[in-house]
C-alpha cells in the first residue's frame, strides 16, 4: 500500500480523534518513520508482519474488533476483498471502505468513500445500505492543511519556486528525471524543493546527482533536497508550480491552489491526471515512460512563464477540494 493511502488514513484519524474518538491502526507499513508518526499523533499502532490474505491477518484484527465491540472499522488496500468486508460486517462492526478503483465484484461497505475526480464514473456493486461518497468533495485533508483553509495564493508573473513530490516511494526513481529536466529550464532565479518520502529508496543516488550538478549550475538556480517532510503545507505555499505524481497528493496541490504537472506513475493515477486535466486544474505529463526530460522541461517552461493559466489552475483546483471532505464524512459516521 502506498504512502498516499496511509496519509489519508491518518486524516481520518486525525477527524476523528477531534471528535473524541479512539483510533487503532493495524497496519503492515514497513516504514518506521511512517508507523513512528501515527505513534506521535497519539494513535496505537499494531505491525502486521503477514497482511490478508495470510490467515495471520484477520486472526489479528478480529482479536482486536473484539475488544472493541460495535467499532467503525475502515479498510483502505486493494488487496481487502468481499470475503474481508463481509467478515467484518458479520462480526458486528460497521465499514467505511476507502477506494479508488471500484476493482471489486462486490461491496459490503456501510460508507464507500472514494475521494477521486472520476469516482462518479465508476459503477459500484454495493449492498442496499451502502452509501456512497464520491467525489473530490469527500477529499480527505490531514490537519496541517486544514489550517491553511482561506488562504489566497498570490500568481507571480513568472514562476519561479518549484515544488517536486513523486510519492513516499517512487521505486522507477522519476525523481531523478525530473531533477535534471529542471536543470534544463531556462528560467533566471529558479529555486526547486525536491521532497521524498520515508520509502524512497534512492534518496543517496539523488543527493549525489544535485551535488554533482552544482557546478554547472547558474548560481542562482538552486535545488534542495528534503525527506519525510513534515511542513507539506507550507511547501506548497512557497511553491509556485509542482511536478507531483497522481496520487493522493493532488487534492492536497489542489486544495492549496497550486499548478502542477502530473506524471502518471501507476495505472490507478491515469483517471485522475485525465480528469484534472479536463477541468483545467493541472497538466497531465502522461505516462512516466513516454515523459523523458526534454518534455518535461518544455511543459514546464511554458507553465512557469504563463501566469494566466496558472491563476485559472489554481482557481479550478480550490474549486475541486474545499477542505470540507472529513466534515462530510463525519456526518455519515457519526449517525
Amino acid at each position: 500500500m502506498g504512502t498516499g493511502h496511509l496519509m489519508r488514513c491518518l486524516a481520518l484519524a486525525q477527524g476523528w480523534q477531534a471528535q473524541g474518538g479512539r483510533v487503532i491502526f493495524i497496519t503492515a507499513c514497513e516504514s518506521d518513520g511512517l508507523r513512528q508518526r501515527l505513534s506521535d499523533e497519539g494513535f496505537q499502532v499494531i505491525a502486521l508482519e503477514h497482511p490478508y490474505p495470510d490467515p495471520a491477518d484477520w486472526a489479528m484484527t478480529s482479536k482486536v474488533l473484539a475488544a472493541h465491540p460495535g467499532a467503525w472499522v475502515a479498510l483502505d488496500g486493494y488487496h481487502f476483498d468481499p470475503a474481508y468486508q463481509r467478515q467484518i460486517r458479520e462480526a458486528g462492526h460497521p465499514l467505511l471502505v476507502i477506494d479508488d478503483m471500484a476493482h471489486l465484484e462486490h461491496y459490503y461497505a456501510d460508507v464507500l468513500l472514494n475521494q477521486n475526480i472520476h469516482a462518479g464514473r465508476l459503477d459500484y456493486s454495493c449492498e442496499p445500505y451502502t452509501r456512497l461518497l464520491l467525489g473530490t468533495r469527500y477529499a480527505l485533508l490531514r490537519s496541517e492543511f486544514l489550517a491553511w483553509r482561506g488562504w489566497q495564493r498570490e500568481i507571480p508573473e513568472v514562476a519561479r519556486k518549484v515544488l517536486v513530490t513523486l510519492g513516499g516511494g517512487d521505486p522507477d526513481n522519476q525523481t531523478l528525471k525530473v531533477i535534471r529536466a529542471l536543470q534544463q529550464v531556462d528560467v533566471d532565479g529558479l529555486e526547486a524543493v525536491v521532497v521524498v518520502g520515508a520509502s524512497n529508496p534512492h534518496y543517496q543516488e539523488l543527493e549525489f546527482a544535485i551535488r554533482n550538478s552544482a557546478a554547472s549550475l547558474p548560481p542562482q538556480f538552486t535545488i534542495r533536497l528534503v525527506r519525510n517532510v513534515s511542513n507539506m503545507p507550507e511547501l506548497m505555499a512557497w511553491a509556485d508550480v509542482a511536478v507531483t505524481a497522481g496520487g493522493s497528493t493532488c487534492w492536497e496541490i489542489s486544495f492549496m491552489g497550486l499548478p502542477n504537472l502530473v506524471l502518471i506513475l501507476a495505472d490507478n493515477q491515469r483517471p485522475v491526471a485525465r480528469g484534472l486535466q479536463e477541468k483545467g486544474a493541472a497538466l497531465s505529463l502522461g505516462w512516466w515512460e513516454q515523459a523523458d526530460e526534454p518534455k518535461i522541461a518544455k511543459w514546464l517552461g511554458m507553465l512557469v512563464r504563463n501566469a494566466t493559466q496558472r491563476s485559472k489552475m489554481a482557481r479550478l483546483g480550490k474549486n475541486l477540494v474545499d477542505g470540507r471532505g472529513l466534515d462530510y464524512l463525519m456526518i455519515f459516521l457519526e449517525n
